[in-house]
């Protein structure tokens, strides 16, 4: 995920939400989040409206758990603090269905 600025902090969640940004909730351990890596990066590349960020799962588990983040990966997206969308769930998500989120953004 070397395209996503990460969120360390919940100063960092807030300061982040005020941009046209999606977050990618992740775990180093997760299968399912592995399987997203080889063509997230040009997920970001064709988004560029957007600033992507991701938050580790295990160090942020109260950050999820206020936003109702219980599967990953997820992604919610937001602008000017507010959400605008979010894709959420525990099961695997394709490069397709990852397009389709973001482009039912606009």
């Amino acid at each position: 995920m070397d395209k996503f600025i990460e969120i360390k902090t919940v100063d960092d969640y807030k300061k982040t939400i005020q941009n046209k940004s999606i977050l990618l909730f992740t775990a180093n351990w997760c299968p399912d989040c592995m399987f997203i890596k080889p063509f997230i990066g040009e997920i970001v590349e064709q988004y560029q409206d957007y600033i992507f960020y991701s938050v580790n799962r295990d160090e942020m588990l109260e950050l999820c758990q206020e936003l109702d983040i219980l599967g990953i990966p997820s992604f919610v997206a937001f602008d000017q603090g507010k959400e605008i969308g979010r894709f959420v769930s525990k099961l695997r998500k394709t490069k397709e269905e990852i397009i389709d989120f973001i482009d039912s953004l606009s």
